[in-house]
């Protein structure tokens, strides 16, 4: 391999172009070719980078130049038929989440990356951004007490999906994020909602996740919501955080609040809560672009052969998350056990 990781980039429609951006900003890394049906796309981004190579056959991707990664960014089903043609390729995969379709593809893929010895990555982007690495941080040190409970609410007016429901395309984030907080994964999970404009894809969603060292999650997702939300509350025995990745600067607010129950009492008269209220701070943040992160991430760990932090069996493990929510949604919300 040259110093330099050749990448392709298969998929220029919603966020394939931030990759591409990314990717080509980036020291150590050659963009090299840029993939995609529509050819009015590939059109638009030639012009924007002339020196890069389209295509709109997948099978001509590596046939004219040594590619040493494949960055795929296309609908879900298409994951992958792309990421296995790639690993067998010998090639090193980045792949948008949700990794697959099915935890069955999601084990394959991972199989063939550890037969090969190459690196397989997926992306949940916001496992690298500023704010939700400063709220782990928060609870690893203990300052907010032991985590209660953590609710996320990820709500917009679009963008609606033709082949996935809103659980597999918005919740992804939110549970990734959830399990880093937690460290660990859900055992269980219960999910109800309904389809209100397409027939059998679900728009709105709530989702609870259950965890086994007692951690408790609950997730509301639409894409039928008049106001953008992302919010997520982090609820301490001690404090709590409140994150709202819109805010421009104030992404993190922390609540010196808290309540307790009395630990004796004889009559119900005697029995009183203690209820806490102190400060509130918005920490520092370091200002970067997660995505810049997460693409540098992925030629570190090629370069270095260390496992990536949304490495390919975290990504298998949330699409089992995903897998049990969907058997859920089609028992009307009943607790469903997620495998190991």
């Amino acid at each position: 391999m040259s110093s330099d990781i050749s990448i392709a980039v298969v998929g220029c429609g919603y966020w394939g172009p931030n990759l591409i951006r990314n990717f080509r900003s980036l020291q150590g890394c050659e963009l090299k070719v840029i993939c995609d049906l529509d050819r009015n796309r590939l059109a638009h981004l030639k012009s924007l980078y002339p020196e890069v190579r389209t295509e709109t056959d997948f099978e001509q991707v590596f046939d004219h130049d040594k590619i040493d990664a494949l960055v795929i960014a296309t609908p879900v089903h298409s994951h992958y038929r792309l990421a296995k043609a790639g690993l067998e390729k010998g090639k090193h995969v980045f792949i948008e989440k949700p990794m697959a379709s099915s935890a069955a593809e999601c084990e394959e893929l991972v199989g063939i990356a550890g037969e090969k010895g190459l690196t397989i990555m997926v992306g949940h982007t916001f496992l690298f951004s500023p704010p939700v690495r400063k709220i782990k941080e928060l609870i690893d040190a203990g300052d907010i007490g032991e985590t209660r409970y953590i609710s996320s609410r990820r709500l917009n007016l679009g963008l609606f999906q033709q082949d996935i429901n809103v659980v597999w395309d918005l919740a992804p984030h939110d549970i990734s994020i959830i399990c880093y907080l937690i460290g660990e994964m859900p055992s269980a999970v219960n999910c109800q909602g309904k389809a209100n404009v397409t027939e059998d894809i679900e728009d709105v969603s709530n989702m609870t996740l259950f965890f086994p060292g007692g951690g408790f999650a609950t997730i509301h997702n639409s894409w039928l919501d008049p106001k953008k939300v992302r919010e997520m509350a982090i609820v301490g025995t001690k404090k709590m955080i409140l994150y709202d990745d819109l805010e421009p600067l104030q992404k993190i607010r922390i609540y010196d609040q808290h309540v307790t129950a009395p630990p004796h009492y004889d009559t119900f008269a005697e029995f009183q809560y203690a209820y806490h209220y102190g400060d509130m701070y918005a920490p520092r943040l370091k200002q970067e672009e997660p995505l810049k992160v997460e693409c540098g991430h992925f030629l570190e760990c090629i370069q270095t052969g260390s496992r990536p932090i949304s490495c390919g069996e975290s990504g298998l493990a949330l699409v089992r998350v995903l897998e049990c929510a969907g058997a859920s949604l089609r028992q009307n919300g009943a607790r469903v056990d997620i495998p190991a």
